[in-house]
């Protein structure tokens, strides 16, 4: 398992704001939001040269009315949009109504190339301490989070921990975050007694992009209410997906899947071709699947049962979780748990 992660470079941040005023409303889908209002907000803040290519990812957000959009109802449809970096936010799943004092926790995950401490430290959380305490009127509607939170607290992972990098809203400069120290200690290969055989969607997925899946490629149509049996995730498609993800996070452009597969030796190509394999002949029992809210990205969410997932597997789904994979993966899709 190793070999397959070792190109992988991640840095995983987990962000805590604390509400300073008396009632914030959440939008229905705060990953949207926080990438529409951050990546708004980064884009003002850089020279016009640099800020240039975050104009360019955010202009399908103002097809749909650009920041006039903050505090109010999303598109039905939440349009392709990412930055232009390799950046997941992935907003824990909670309540909508928050007090005075209370947290808001969301994790940012910047991959690959973009998987830079520096870049998070100089570009990204400035306009978090922006958006904090926002005041201009483009941004004041009643009871949004903007201009009403303090960053409490940032975390880096490693392995399973947390260490902290801001503490009680003050910054530790000394600390370095690498791109390699979010696989410390995870111990992919363990093993264990227990059986499982459920997935849980905890964000919506979209794998209706043939390449991704390795199926025909139909895209579902806003009426269809059931999803068809071929977007079904089978753990074989899902681990394809994953190959697919691990392609975009390797140096340079334009890599598939097959760059992926060139990274491994003769001996572990061999292995998980036999997972794949292995993979393809476990059948899907029982799927609970509906359409992802209006106003969210992604397509599908829900709970799936297998006949078994079998301990070979696993690892290889973890991974898969913690990348995320299918489509809009920038507003933190394609990630589940099993149990």
């Amino acid at each position: 398992m190793w070999p397959f992660i070792k190109p992988i470079k991640l840095i995983r941040y987990l962000l805590v704001w604390r509400v300073n005023s008396s009632l914030v409303w959440l939008p229905r889908c705060l990953s949207t939001e926080l990438s529409l209002t951050l990546g708004t907000m980064i884009a003002n803040r850089l020279p016009t040269r640099e800020a240039g290519p975050w104009r360019k990812a955010l202009a399908p957000w103002d097809e749909c009315g650009g920041i006039a959009l903050v505090g109010k109802k999303k598109p039905d449809r939440i349009p392709e949009v990412s930055w232009p970096m390799e950046a997941v936010l992935f907003a824990y799943p909670g309540k909508r109504t928050y007090g005075q004092g209370e947290l808001i926790l969301w994790e940012l995950k910047l991959m690959g190339e973009s998987a830079d401490h520096g870049l998070f430290l100089e570009v990204i959380l400035p306009a978090m301490e922006e958006a904090g305490s926002a005041s201009e009127l483009r941004w004041q509607h009643r009871n949004v989070l903007w201009g009403q939170f303090d960053i409490q607290a940032v975390y880096a992972a490693r392995g399973q921990q947390w260490e902290p990098i801001v503490s009680d809203g003050r910054l530790d400069l000394n600390y370095r975050a690498s791109p390699t120290q979010w696989a410390e200690g995870l111990d992919f290969d363990s093993k264990s007694e227990r059986i499982f055989d459920c997935l849980t969607w905890i964000t919506p997925f979209d794998f209706s992009d043939a390449d991704q899946i390795g199926r025909r490629g139909h895209r579902r149509t806003t009426s269809r209410k059931r999803i068809p049996p071929h977007q079904v995730p089978t753990l074989q498609s899902m681990l394809e997906s994953l190959t697919a993800r691990m392609s975009s996070l390797l140096p340079g452009k334009h890599h598939t899947a097959d760059d992926v597969w060139d990274v491994l030796s003769a001996a572990e190509q061999a292995s998980f071709q036999a997972i794949l394999e292995q993979a393809s002949h476990i059948p899907v029992h029982h799927k609970k699947l509906k359409r992802s809210p209006k106003s969210w990205p992604g397509r599908w969410i829900g709970t799936q049962t297998f006949a078994s997932i079998p301990h070979s597997i696993i690892p290889y789904l973890e991974l898969a979780s913690i990348l995320h994979i299918g489509k809009q993966t920038h507003f933190g899709c394609g990630t589940f748990a099993i149990s």
